[in-house]
């Protein structure tokens, strides 16, 4: 099954999961000091939020699948429509290392199609759980495309 992925960058980390908590009505899947991700069945999401970025509000939408076969399909078919996607692979991000393509929709919003491959115990693999120099650095070196991360 495919499910619709939101990421928002918050300000305040607890009040939001307090917030969405009562709104999904189930404790996040994952919780970090720095991040929390609901991973749910219905709605069928995977819904994140951060405290990593300056700016808060939407960062990135998405759909994750459950396959790379389903992930090689969305590659294809965004190639096939000639829309531009930038490919990453083994890539590690927000607690997860993952198969991803990244794209921008026409009103600029950063679309991320990814395949998780494990949990991992760091936002990035940089090998340290910090924030990168860059806020694009753990997701893609094409600024131009990627968000902050996932």
């Amino acid at each position: 099954m495919n499910r619709l992925h939101l990421h928002i960058s918050v300000n305040d980390l607890t009040d939001s999961i307090i917030f969405y908590s009562t709104i999904f009505g189930a404790e996040p899947t994952v919780r970090k000091d720095d991040y929390a991700k609901w991973r749910l069945a219905d709605p069928a999401i995977n819904f994140a939020i951060s405290n990593r970025s300056d700016a808060s509000g939407l960062d990135h939408l998405g759909i994750q699948v459950d396959s790379t076969e389903e992930l090689e399909k969305i590659a294809e078919r965004l190639k096939k429509a000639e829309i531009t996607a930038s490919a990453q692979n083994n890539s590690s991000c927000c607690y997860a290392r993952s198969d991803k393509y990244w794209t921008t929709d026409p009103q600029g919003i950063a679309w991320e199609s990814f395949y998780t491959l494990e949990d991992i115990p760091m936002y990035s693999g940089s090998g340290k759980d910090q924030p990168e120099e860059s806020s694009h650095a753990c997701c893609s070196s094409d600024t131009a495309i990627t968000p902050n991360c996932c």
